[in-house]
């Protein structure tokens, strides 16, 4: 699907006007299946299958604050990982402030349950899924491995994500989150969804190995987040790996994702092969 194809959304700020550029400009050339999972063109997933497929399968959720962003703007990431035999899917879902919180949640698990129906069509293992995502992804993909409903509430198995990849996310909103304004895709104050959104509050033992990475140079409170998250996930006896991108800020960190080079790339691939659950 074109961009252009797309209904509005909210006008991009300054700096994600430079990396709608910068994303749109790194993904020419990549090409991949255009499939449906619902209704709105924003429920949609990017297939890109290796030419020799491993059968890991990695998913994807693209960043944009819950209100911008594309699944074409990782599209990027998915030649490296091809080249390693990832069948690689990047997750579209719908925006804020049109659709708050539970919304795209719900929208990126059911992208899951797609992503698990079809893969194999396209050389990829249902057995075998990851899930990851950059900034908002990020924080969609750790609440998909923390929370634990959503699995048998739409007929897959409770262990259907091998393990999280998560790149700059959000992991606590509301007080001593550090966010110097509350994201609009929370909705009005009254939903009362900063404890239901933050990942942190719902982690128990049981979940996926993560690998939670981040900008060296990134926003400081979600190098904190980040911290503070695979801390949590430890004393709950969960496996997880922390990766600082040298000298990366917060999108760097998500365009050094598909350098064929470089260190998120070797690491994911390694998480992957060896340490999902």
């Amino acid at each position: 699907m074109r961009i252009e194809d797309y209904p509005p959304q909210e006008p991009f700020s300054p700096i994600g006007a430079k990396y709608h550029e910068e994303a749109v400009r790194l993904g020419v050339g990549v090409t991949g299946i255009d499939v449906p999972y619902g209704p709105d063109p924003y429920q949609s997933l990017l297939v890109c299958p290796a030419q020799k497929p491993s059968g890991i399968v990695l998913a994807m959720i693209h960043g944009g604050g819950w209100t911008n962003g594309y699944k074409e703007w990782l599209a990027f990431m998915a030649l490296a990982l091809n080249a390693r035999g990832v069948t690689f899917v990047s997750i579209g879902y719908r925006l804020a402030p049109q659709h708050v919180f539970p919304a795209g949640y719900h929208d990126c698990a059911d992208a899951i349950v797609k992503i698990f129906r079809i893969v194999h069509e396209h050389g990829g293992d249902p057995k075998r899924i990851f899930a990851g995502g950059h900034s908002a992804g990020g924080h969609y993909s750790s609440l998909l491995g923390v929370m634990t409903d959503w699995q048998k509430s739409r007929g897959l198995p409770d262990d259907v994500l091998k393990g999280c990849l998560p790149i700059s996310g959000t992991y606590t909103f509301g007080e001593g989150s550090g966010l110097s304004t509350r994201p609009r895709f929370l909705g009005p104050p009254e939903n009362n969804a900063e404890l239901p959104a933050s990942p942190i509050r719902h982690i128990k033992p049981g979940a996926p190995p993560f690998l939670v990475a981040y900008g060296s140079a990134d926003f400081p409170h979600l190098v904190r987040q980040a911290g503070e998250f695979a801390a949590e996930l430890r004393k709950h006896g969960n496996a997880v790996r922390e990766l600082s991108l040298e000298g990366a800020d917060h999108f760097q960190a998500s365009y050094v994702s598909g350098d064929p080079a470089g260190v998120w790339i070797e690491q994911a691939c390694h998480f992957m092969s060896g340490s999902g659950r």
